[in-house]
């Protein structure tokens, strides 16, 4: 690459961090339904046409919000598991929940944007899913390393729900039974459940000790998919 196309590089990143910051500000103010591409542009002292060079619809920004959220979710969740022996199963399990609440705490905003309601007349494109799945990804590896080593412990599974359950286990982890599979789904939603209502104020004057509730819940996820301590 040549020096006047590294530096147009380098200004194009520049601009476009730009904008992204303006946005998840005005996300924070006006929250998702209302950014606004005109907004963000006036912000900044851009003229409309200028930000559409980098962004040509708000759906396009709202997806790179959103792919952000999640990968620095990700990457917050990869950190924590990586700090936990491979072998101590119910531990990799554990942190990797806690650091996603850690993450909803300090990024409100961008946790309503990705697990919040939906955005009216939006719809993500299959470009978020990679980022979206990595939180799961380690999840389901935790269970699979679990399932390779010492074992599952038994999960019973009602036999009206095995012909689901062995639809989600050929579609989502091939490699695993039925039962963890359906137990994973479970745990994935409860998961994601707990940090909402924490974050969006559903445990106001229910739980005070949120932080040792929150841990006691996610061991509970941990035995529900099968870890054994």
């Amino acid at each position: 690459m040549s020096t006047a196309q590294g530096a147009r590089a380098r200004a194009r990143a520049e601009v476009t961090a730009a904008i992204k910051d303006e946005a998840r500000r005005q996300l924070a103010a006006e929250g998702a339904a209302r950014l606004s591409l005109r907004a963000v542009a006036r912000a900044l002292g851009m003229v409309s046409s200028a930000l559409y060079r980098y962004f040509p619809s708000r759906d396009e920004l709202l997806t790179a919000l959103i792919i952000d959220a999640y990968d620095s979710l990700g990457e917050a969740a990869e950190a924590a598991h990586r700090k936990v022996a491979e072998s101590d199963h119910v531990r990799r399990w554990t942190a990797v929940c806690e650091a996603v609440r850690v993450w909803a705490l300090a990024h409100p905003h961008e946790y309503a944007l990705i697990y919040g309601s939906p955005v009216p007349g939006y719809a993500a494109p299959e470009t978020t899913v990679p980022a979206a799945s990595r939180v799961g990804l380690l999840l389901i590896g935790v269970v699979r390393d679990a399932h390779r080593g010492p074992g599952l412990a038994d999960l019973p599974l009602p036999a009206e729900l095995r012909p689901e359950a062995e639809r989600m286990a050929a579609d989502l982890v091939p490699d695993l039974p039925p039962e963890p599979a359906v137990a994973l789904v479970a745990a994935w939603a409860e998961l994601f459940g707990l940090v909402g209502f924490e974050l969006f104020g559903q445990f106001h004057r229910v739980v005070e000790d949120r932080e040792t509730f929150f841990r006691h819940a996610a061991a509970r996820l941990a035995h529900g998919v099968g870890l054994r301590p």
